[in-house]
């Protein structure tokens, strides 16, 4: 077990609505000693034997840090222990510093449900921040609704589920795949494309909804190839040759994790020039580009709704941070950002239930708003999924993304469009 611990004597639960205005801002600086005074009692904040004592809650963090996913779960594990040390900075929640334990999914779906289990029965966390793949979700997700607990999970994913037991800090598919389809078809004029993905959950429905969506809802489109391989994969040449015959107007591809090192390096040496043929990706952030190289995926487009490049004050503060944490050569890619939220709704809604208590977290959920977030200003919907903004990212030689597209206003989450299930 890991665990954070020194700093500031705690803040009094009287201070919440001074912790919500600020909005957690990143890298706040500590609060007057005039703010602080003894922390709510264990018996008021802890009515179901949740690991909380009078001076620390425990929660716990879960991801791959081995294994095909390790290069794009290791920055959510940065991301999420960042935010824990700036809350513990500032006092912690409800007068209580925060540990944590850090379990190894090893990007293997059956040993996220073993070690979700640890930690919500062995453990007793009052949240646990992890998964990336929705196959690992599906995984915990009977585990958590079985055991009462409240996971934060930070990956764009493709909707078509709502649980108590779970905050979606990423996308769902109508703030991702749709916008994102809808604005390479406008902009490039776009009529057909090759659907490309990982052979599991979430690339086959994310692309079943993109194909419902390309041939239905978006005139004179049409799907003109569809491939899938396993996680790991090494070998796309073939598939590569197939596009090059039939020319797509867009290649879409969610490949993830280290498969995409393989693809988008083999993509150039058959002299495909991204700059020249589009491609969109809804996976690739700027962690796995850190694998794949940029003068390999430069030209590519990514819809989001974070970059690193991001010009925002609250960015601005949260970039440096981090890499002073984690090492100047470290980025920031989307996910990296949204499990960075997690941490801070968390308190946040801690504070305005005056409870760690899962149900009563459930909630308080809804209209939790953190105008501290990197991507700008967010809020949790009675979904529990975040209205956020959609961007649209090309990726530079750097490894970084120039944003050239986002909505004007937050869109609203929907994780069940009518007509895409």
């Amino acid at each position: 077990m890991s665990e954070n611990a020194g700093g500031p004597p705690p803040f009094s639960a009287t201070r919440r609505r001074l912790l919500q205005g600020m909005a957690a801002l990143p890298a706040l600086g500590l609060l007057p000693s005039a703010a602080r005074a003894d922390a709510p009692p264990t018996s008021v904040v802890n009515t179901t034997g949740l690991a909380v004592t009078d001076d620390t809650v425990t929660v716990g963090i879960l991801h791959s840090v081995t294994g095909t996913m390790a290069i794009s779960e290791t920055g959510s594990v940065e991301a999420e222990k960042l935010a824990i040390d700036q809350i513990n900075a500032q006092g912690g929640v409800l007068g209580r510093k925060i540990k944590y334990v850090q379990e190894d999914g090893a990007s293997d779906w059956p040993t996220f449900a073993e070690k979700a289990r640890k930690l919500l029965v062995q453990d007793k966390c009052a949240a646990v921040f992890g998964c990336w793949t929705s196959a690992s979700r599906k995984a915990v997700l009977p585990v958590f609704e079985q055991y009462n607990g409240m996971l934060y999970y930070p990956t764009f994913y493709e909707g078509l589920e709502q649980s108590k037991n779970v905050i979606y800090t990423g996308q769902e598919a109508t703030q991702q795949i749709l916008a994102g389809l809808d604005w390479v078809t406008r902009e490039k004029g776009a009529k057909t494309f090759y659907l490309l993905g990982s052979d599991y959950i979430w690339p086959r429905t994310s692309n079943k909804i993109a194909r419902k969506h390309i041939e239905n809802h978006m005139k004179g489109t049409r799907v003109v190839g569809e491939d899938y391989f396993p996680l790991g994969h090494t070998q796309f040449n073939s598939v590569i040759n197939k596009m090059k015959l039939v020319k797509p107007d867009v290649i879409y591809a969610i490949i993830v994790g280290g498969s995409n090192v393989a693809f988008y390096k083999q993509l150039k040496a058959a002299g495909v020039d991204l700059n020249k043929q589009t491609l969109m990706t809804i996976s690739v952030t700027e962690d796995e580009i850190l694998g794949i190289g940029g003068e390999n995926i430069a030209g590519a487009y990514a819809c989001m709704k974070y970059f690193q490049s991001l010009k925002n004050p609250n960015n601005e503060k949260f970039v440096p941070a981090f890499k002073k944490m984690w090492g100047e050569k470290s980025v920031i890619g989307d996910v990296t950002q949204a499990a960075y939220l997690g941490p801070w709704l968390w308190l946040l809604t801690a504070e305005k239930a005056n409870s760690f208590d899962i149900d009563k977290i459930a909630a308080a959920s809804p209209g939790v708003e953190f105008k501290g977030a990197p991507e700008g200003y967010v809020r949790i919907h009675e979904n529990h999924h975040l209205w956020s903004r959609t961007r649209v990212g090309r990726a530079r030689t750097d490894g970084q993304y120039d944003v050239i597209y986002e909505t004007a206003d937050l869109m609203e989450p929907n994780p069940f469009p009518v007509g895409y299930q």
